[in-house]
């Protein structure tokens, strides 16, 4: 195959892997599903949770698996099976609704469906890294852009689908939106896949030389080379810090808004509209807060390009804690107010996951990048405990000040990063041995 038609082909995946990332991001508007399911089935807020707690720690070990499969197996392997087990476990989580069922929620939308995410997330990444050694923070910044966006348009489709089919299927409606979605995600994710594959060995796009501050693909490190090196665990740390704190805002996002829009409600109205005024300003929230997650991704990757990924990650460390403060403390108060915080704080949420690929590229190669980034993002495993069980927990000032304590920390990590020296690896590496 030609230069020009490698050009197009590695635009048209890039345009694939936004269509599939779309599908996989509309998980991030969960909080408009739990609130029905918590008042049909009288299931506790922790328990309900619980659902995408498990969904999330799935998503960043299947994701940790899945870069070491799209090394061996390829990415439409990887893809292909991902999009299956995304489908089925949305399918899943509606029967989950017409059973009443917690163990058939926490199987179908926690389990499977985190682990076809997973899948499907890494896949992309590693994927377009290759492709696009010329513009790796825009690629992986458009890839992931998706994934913000998705909550958009589920945040606000959602609701809406919700209210007209309660007393269907279920009394909370959630069922048939979800079965209706399943279908979706089989249908796109699995037809996106079908276009993924690594370029030829050795491929660079015309007129490309690689920068002399990144580590080249042949001397790139693997897993255990990288895994042994300091830098390894800052960035795994840098990631865990900053998907904590936004997973935490994400998972409360629409009952904090609705809690915020109350005063605001017409006293004179039944409390049917009630809920549905409620209901809409909570899906209005994640929506629009989506749409800055998908933008974030691409301008703090785009950024990136440019001033660096350290800088980045230092300026959204710092921003971020300041906010989290303000809104905890009652600086930032009121449904509007807040609605403009949480667009910027998922900005810079959906930033450190579009940058941190080139990140991990530039400082490890990408010869292995399935591998070495996809473990890094066990830390979103991690966080999608920490973060989600954190806001259940705690009050919620306590949460949002834990929040900014924790951006505090992945800010000093950030300002003490060096990219790791191949030479230094490969002594130590010799001493060890």
């Amino acid at each position: 195959m030609d230069k020009e038609n490698l050009e197009s082909k590695r635009w048209l995946i890039a345009g694939a892997a936004v269509i599939m990332q779309l599908c996989l991001g509309t998980v991030y508007a969960w909080s408009v599903f739990k609130k029905p399911l918590m008042g049909v089935h009288q299931w506790a807020e922790t328990e309900t949770q619980m659902a995408f707690i498990i969904f999330m720690f799935t998503v960043g070990v299947a994701a940790a698996f899945g870069g070491t499969l799209v090394d061996k197996k390829g990415p439409k392997f990887v893809a292909t099976a991902g999009g299956v087990l995304f489908g089925i476990g949305t399918l899943l989580s509606g029967l989950a609704d017409q059973m009443g069922s917690l163990f058939v929620l926490y199987l179908g939308y926690g389990l499977i469906g985190g682990l076809g995410n997973g899948f499907c997330y890494v896949t992309p990444i590693a994927t377009l890294i290759r492709w696009f050694p010329d513009k790796r923070g825009l690629v992986t910044g458009l890839a992931v852009m998706g994934f913000g966006f998705g909550a958009f348009f589920m945040g606000q489709i959602a609701p809406k689908m919700i209210i007209a089919y309660k007393g269907g299927m279920t009394a909370s409606g959630v069922a048939l939106t979800f079965y209706i979605w399943g279908v979706i995600f089989l249908a796109l994710v699995v037809g996106a896949a079908q276009l993924f594959k690594n370029p030829p060995k050795g491929w660079l796009p015309a007129g490309f030389t690689p920068s002399a501050t990144t580590v080249s693909a042949a001397d790139s490190f693997n897993f255990g080379e990288a895994a042994k090196t300091p830098q390894w665990w800052m960035l795994w740390s840098m990631l865990f810090l900053n998907v904590s704190a936004g997973l935490g805002l994400i998972s409360q996002l629409s009952p904090i808004a609705q809690d915020l829009y109350k005063p605001m409600v017409d006293p004179a109205l039944s409390a049917d509209d009630a809920v549905k005024v409620l209901a809409t300003a909570g899906g209005a929230v994640v929506a629009y807060s989506a749409i800055f997650n998908g933008l974030g991704r691409l301008f703090w990757a785009r950024v990136s390009d440019t001033i660096g990924r350290k800088a980045v990650f230092a300026t959204m460390f710092a921003s971020q804690a300041v906010i989290y403060a303000l809104v905890a403390t009652g600086f930032i108060s009121g449904y509007t107010l807040f609605m403009i915080a949480a667009c910027y704080l998922l900005a810079c949420y959906g930033g450190g996951f579009a940058t941190m690929p080139a990140f991990a590229a530039d400082s490890f190669g990408p010869g292995y990048i399935g591998k070495v980034y996809g473990f890094m993002l066990t830390a979103w495993a991690c966080a999608g405990i920490a973060g989600p069980l954190v806001f259940a927990q705690l009050a919620r000032s306590q949460a949002l000040l834990v929040a900014a304590a924790l951006l505090v920390a992945g800010l000093v990590v950030t300002l003490i990063f060096k990219r790791p020296e191949r030479k230094k690896v490969e002594e130590r590496l010799k001493a060890q041995a």
